[in-house]
């Protein structure tokens, strides 16, 4: 071959080179300004919430709380403060299953947070599960700071559902220990004081409960259903005057025959034992505070005897159990 030829070749060769050089820059140029900006929005999705995105979400209504903590909760699980947010948002839509799943996931790994296990427990109680709840709780105070006073008083409702108002009313004053003007914990405490049968008890807690800020009617209802059950219906209707009147004469009905115990066993007025038996006023559990057993739980003897600042926990929360369950 010729020079001739070969460098006719060549410089055709450079040529061609030179051309796709010119038409390839543009194209390499987009390109990577198109993974710039498909890495920029990976890293926009994995980026966490801004606390402005995370006051407004929890300002919305429930599902589209727990679906902007699921979002928040994919992208970082192993976040302590996103994952107790996440099971409180769940536990407001009703999915307890998946808050299990989620303290099931995230024990492991922040086993000394007491507010992922307060949160477990407050759902399985919700999920009319006291004893697990109530596992739960015991947990969380074992954990909790001194002066954190909520996984007592959730305790303290745990017990009295299962109708175990004794070591309910231990919980309830080991929490006011800690927080002596929490509104929650003494409108609880009053009820199982009045469902003990400790009415004047009871309605010292509830009067002092009122006069704080932050009691809502539910407290004063629960005042005036002790005061009605003292007979004091004229007070009764002054404390909470939007009370269905049904509902308050059925109450009183209930009360008046409470209160006449020595006629059950009157012959001469047939049934009057079997009504004053059974007549009984609705306490409504939605009254107590979600802070809030068939069999009660046991623990030692001294963990509610308020012996120490703190009680000793014997329980442990059977996260795999409460799962499989």
């Amino acid at each position: 071959m010729s020079r001739v030829i070969l460098f006719t070749r060549i410089v055709s060769i450079a040529g061609l080179v030179g051309l796709a050089g010119c038409a390839t820059a543009p194209q390499a140029e987009q390109s990577a300004q198109v993974m710039d900006a498909y890495q920029a929005a990976i890293e926009a999705a994995s980026r966490p919430a801004s606390p402005e995105e995370i006051l407004a979400a929890e300002r919305s209504d429930p599902l589209t709380r727990a679906s902007f903590w699921a979002e928040e909760y994919r992208k970082d699980s192993s976040n302590i403060e996103t994952a107790v947010a996440f099971m409180r948002a769940l536990r407001s839509i009703g999915s307890h299953d998946r808050v299990v799943e989620i303290a099931v996931a995230t024990a492991p790994i922040h086993p000394h947070s007491y507010e992922l296990f307060l949160e477990l427990g407050r759902s399985k109680l919700a999920n009319k599960q006291p004893e697990e709840a109530a596992q739960a709780f015991v947990r969380a105070a074992d954990l909790a700071p001194p002066n954190e006073a909520a996984p007592l008083a959730a305790l303290g409702v745990a017990f009295d559902r299962s109708e175990n108002h004794s070591k309910a009313q231990q919980a309830y004053k080991l929490a006011l220990e800690r927080d002596p003007d929490r509104v929650s914990t003494l409108s609880n405490y009053g009820l199982s004081l009045a469902l003990s049968g400790d009415l004047n008890g009871a309605e010292m807690q509830l009067q002092r409960a009122i006069s704080l800020p932050g009691a809502d009617m539910r407290v004063r209802q629960n005042l005036a259903l002790v005061l009605g059950l003292q007979g004091r219906f004229d007070e009764m209707m002054a404390i909470d005057p939007n009370a269905p009147q049904l509902t308050v004469e059925a109450n009183q009905r209930a009360l008046r025959a409470m209160m006449i115990p020595q006629r059950r066993n009157d012959s001469s007025e047939p049934g009057r034992a079997t009504e004053a038996e059974t007549a009984m006023p609705v306490v409504d559990e939605a009254l107590m505070t979600s802070d809030a057993m068939p069999a009660p739980v046991e623990t030692d003897p001294d963990t509610l005897s308020g012996a120490t600042p703190e009680p000793r926990v014997v329980l442990r929360p059977k996260l795999r159990g409460a799962q499989s369950g």
